[in-house]
């Protein structure tokens, strides 16, 4: 802050208050009101130059009183928003939307990618707060958060956002660990894009059952689905190039059920019996797990939970600016373990 500005602040009686701001900013005191409360009326730009001017001159944006939640967007991107993935966001969406309900608050749902024009949809919806399940590029996240809104990330995790996720690194690990206690030894992983938090951290947990189980890690035995192709095709292809290997694996950690489930087709189609010749585990435990050629162990998360969690984040924000002066929150929910006959005879 420069000296000239700092003297345009305030005489010294201590804290910076609205009109100080409106007089170095050069608007009414409306229009920072507005502007800090994020409120209608305003254009994106005069609203990011308060904000701007506001954090310059170090005012405390806890003097702000936290507006009532009454309106909030679920937003999901549209590469979640297939019918491989529905299994899982749509108890988190409904479990998001009964939290909603119990609050009195009215809950819109978006699927949105980056070249769709997020700012114009916003706009129309006029949501309160945001709830992102999901992955989301970086730039997609500042775009939200440019917005001043109190945001809550589900299913994925950034620094300086409130979040809360399944316990994805021990869900990994327990997969691997009964796996190995199942006495199999080459234990085979498929994943999807490691840039996605919830699938990197389900791979820790497999490599770190490994170690402990003193099993060196093989990455010949790590398969990740292709890009550009859908889960169903490439699902099918990482199974096939694992048990293409001179030893194939004997047992198989899936980054999901979907995956696990067009993994099992797979060696079935290829002569193989599950779990006799290979054992399977999944994660997620959707609704279809238990309909396979072999009911599906897997690990199960409380997903409509996930979405209550995120609204009650949401709810417990103290101010509309996330991650700057708001205070970032993370929960973490418990995973279970569930075995069924993919993995036992």
């Amino acid at each position: 802050m420069t000296a000239a500005t700092a003297a345009a602040a305030a005489p010294g009686t201590g804290g910076v208050t609205i009109r100080d701001i409106a007089r170095v900013a050069g608007v009414s005191a409306g229009t920072i009101s507005r502007a800090l409360k994020n409120e209608p009326g305003l254009t994106e730009s005069t609203r990011q130059m308060v904000l701007n001017t506001a954090r310059d001159l170090g005012y405390d944006f806890c003097k702000l009183r936290p507006k009532r939640l009454r309106r909030l967007t679920f937003l999901l991107h549209r590469q979640h928003n297939t019918a491989a993935s529905s299994p899982f966001y749509s108890p988190v969406l409904h479990g998001a939307e009964e939290a909603c309900r119990k609050q009195g608050i009215v809950l819109s749902f978006m699927a949105v990618g980056p070249a769709d024009g997020l700012a114009d949809q916003l706009r129309i919806h006029a949501p309160d707060g945001i709830v992102c399940a999901g992955f989301f590029e970086p730039e997609l996240l500042t775009a939200l958060r440019d917005t001043g809104k109190p945001m809550v990330l589900i299913d994925m995790k950034l620094r300086g956002y409130s979040s809360v996720n399944p316990d994805n690194m021990m869900g990994g690990y327990l997969a691997t660990q009964h796996l190995i206690e199942r006495g199999r030894e080459r234990v085979g992983l498929i994943c999807g894009s490691l840039s996605h938090y919830s699938i990197r951290e389900r791979a820790r947990g497999y490599r770190q059952a490994l170690y402990d189980a003193g099993i060196l890690a093989d990455p010949r035995l790590e398969a990740s689905l292709p890009d550009g192709v859908d889960l169903e095709t490439g699902a099918w292809e990482a199974m096939e190039s694992l048990l293409a290997l001179p030893k194939p694996p004997d047992a198989l950690f899936c980054y999901n059920d979907s995956a696990a489930l067009v993994a099992m087709r797979c060696c079935l189609a290829k002569g193989l019996k599950v779990p006799h010749d290979i054992s399977i585990v999944g994660f997620d435990d959707i609704s279809t797990a238990v309909l396979g050629h072999r009911p599906l162990t897997t690990l199960r998360i409380n997903k409509k939970e996930l979405g209550a969690l995120g609204v009650e984040l949401l709810l417990n924000s103290r101010n509309g600016i996330n991650g700057t002066n708001g205070t970032v929150e993370e929960k973490i929910s418990p995973v279970e373990l569930v075995v069924r006959a993919s993995t036992v005879c």
